[in-house]
């Protein structure tokens, strides 16, 4: 038995929070979250999809894949750039850097 609810499960919380959010009364606040709803079940469908796909020819879906001998191994994410599209990093510690500083925030040296 799973430790946690299933995709099914997660997919019914989400349509059910969709028919409380056509309840919200401000017409933006409820056509936002509406959106967002419809795009989660969405992700939800592509990933069962997807996952039974990867089964159905045989493939783990949850097996990750190794590093390549000589490949060099990035370096590990933090939220915030998880958060940041196209963030750069320092040239001379490597440090991610903020796209609103002009010196990196870990070493110090000025971006250019």
């Amino acid at each position: 038995m799973p430790e946690g609810p299933l995709v099914d499960e997660f997919m019914r919380h989400l349509q059910a929070s969709l028919d409380e959010a056509m309840e919200i009364e401000d017409k933006i606040e409820r056509h936002d979250r509406i959106l967002q709803l419809e795009i989660a079940i969405q992700e939800a469908i592509i990933f069962k999809n997807r996952y039974q796909e990867l089964v159905s020819h045989g493939i783990d879906p949850l097996v990750l894949v190794s590093q390549r001998d000589g490949q060099e191994a990035p370096p590990p994410a933090t939220k915030s750039q998880a958060l940041t599209l196209g963030t750069t990093s320092c040239s001379e510690c490597g440090s991610a850097l903020d796209p609103d500083l002009d010196f990196c925030p870990a070493c110090g040296a000025i971006q250019k």
